[in-house]
């Protein structure tokens, strides 16, 4: 290299260039030399760098390889060679300018530091990738870990970069930047919000990629779809996009449906209010023509031998039949209605199947039926539950009841 520049400098000179003016030409000459070579130097260590990574990732049965590869993992990693190469050169082009020397050298080192960054970032995207493929870390919030580890690199980086500008060592560098420390905590203050809720988030499991969440407070309604440290998206099942401040999972109450999906139903939560002047005790012919009613003839056989042996032992005089015990249509209702779920083929058997009257109120008796479906999907579900209610409503009139019409509607909870 020496013998190199002192040729070119005794061509300038031999050209009639003062000595000067030949050591400047002598530096730019070299410059552009050292340019070109690092320029093919690069081009070649990329090729042969893909070409021997690309090879090894079809033949390997892991996909990380081939992740590293689209993640330009290799890419960036071959661009260290020339830059080590610049760094060993440039104080040889530059030896007669100590200032520009000193300059380019900072410069490199900054952009060896960010070259650096630039690999660690594109290894923990590759990482990032592969977790998503694995089935029990794939609904976890790999990306808030990701970002952490890249804020971290980052910050080091650059405190690192601003010291080799400035002079300063490092450690005394950072040690300075503890009088600052109440601006950084401000300025990242929400990283570092982000950053704990996302650890109390993955360690209690409280929301994975994929859950079914509601947050009122947010209008959102619909399926996680990712998990980073500063935010979360839901997308609504109207495929809108609703943004969530992670630490807000946190901080804030939701509603996580995943319960609903891993049991073994979803519910049905609805009623339908009677009206109340069509209540009313059932005489013996009334009684004989419900038994018509397959489902519930058992029943009423039953339970009139019932009734008629206790208002017989107690010698109860049925010539008003407010007397002793008695059916009701609505009683018989509410049990034609259990009789009719328990055996709904769309119910599950397993969970709760309940008809309860709710409390009275100037729009009519609320009678209720509370059950699972066993098909969880929503199109289904919506279908389950109008084909029961569909047989509710027209039920009514067989047992001489009314529905109190000006009600506003179902009441529904899924």
């Amino acid at each position: 290299m020496d013998r190199l520049k002192q040729i070119l400098f005794d061509f300038f000179t031999s050209l009639g260039v003062s000595d000067s003016n030949a050591s400047y030409l002598n530096m730019i000459a070299m410059l552009i030399g050292l340019l070109i070579v690092l320029f093919i130097i690069d081009f070649i260590v990329r090729k042969i760098l893909l070409r021997i990574f690309s090879k090894l990732a079809e033949r390997s049965k892991s996909n990380f390889d081939d992740l590293m590869v689209n993640n330009k993992v290799f890419r960036n990693v071959a661009h260290i060679i020339p830059l080590l190469v610049a760094i060993e050169y440039v104080p040889m082009v530059f030896l007669d300018f100590p200032y520009w020397e000193n300059i380019i050298e900072k410069s490199l080192i900054v952009f060896g530091i960010i070259l650096t960054l630039w690999v660690v970032r594109s290894f923990l995207n590759t990482l990032k990738d592969y977790f998503k493929t694995l089935p029990r870390l794939k609904d976890k919030p790999i990306d808030s870990y990701i970002q952490v580890f890249m804020i971290f690199a980052w910050v080091v980086g650059l405190f690192s970069a601003f010291a080799i500008i400035t002079g300063i060592p490092f450690l005394k560098f950072i040690t300075g930047l503890g009088a600052a420390s109440a601006i950084i905590i401000l300025v990242f203050k929400d990283t570092i919000l982000g950053f704990v809720a996302s650890i109390q988030v993955s360690i209690n499991d409280m929301v994975r990629i994929g859950d079914w969440i509601t947050f009122d407070n947010y209008g959102a309604d619909g399926d996680v779809i990712e998990i980073n440290l500063s935010t979360v998206k839901v997308q609504n099942f109207d495929k809108t996009i609703t943004t969530i401040p992670t630490y807000a999972l946190i901080s804030d109450s939701f509603k996580n449906w995943r319960g609903m999906t891993t049991s073994g139903g979803r519910r049905i939560k609805r009623s339908l209010s009677i009206k109340l002047s069509s209540v009313k005790y059932l005489t013996t012919n009334e009684i004989d023509k419900l038994k018509n009613i397959q489902i519930i003839s058992t029943y009423l056989n039953k339970r009139q031998q019932d009734i008629d042996a206790f208002n017989t032992n107690n010698d109860i005089d049925k010539s008003q039949l407010l007397n002793g015990r008695n059916l009701t249509n609505l009683g018989v209702f509410r049990k034609y209605l259990e009789i009719y779920i328990e055996n709904h083929s769309a119910i599950n058997k397993d969970m709760t199947i309940m008809v309860r009257q709710l409390a009275p109120s100037s729009q009519g008796i609320p009678i209720e039926v509370y059950a699972f479906s066993s098909d969880k999907r929503w199109q289904n579900y919506e279908y389950i539950m109008a084909d029961v209610f569909d047989h509710v409503i027209a039920a009514v009139p067989y047992f001489n009841l009314e529905i109190y019409e000006l009600t506003p509607g179902f009441l529904e909870s899924k």
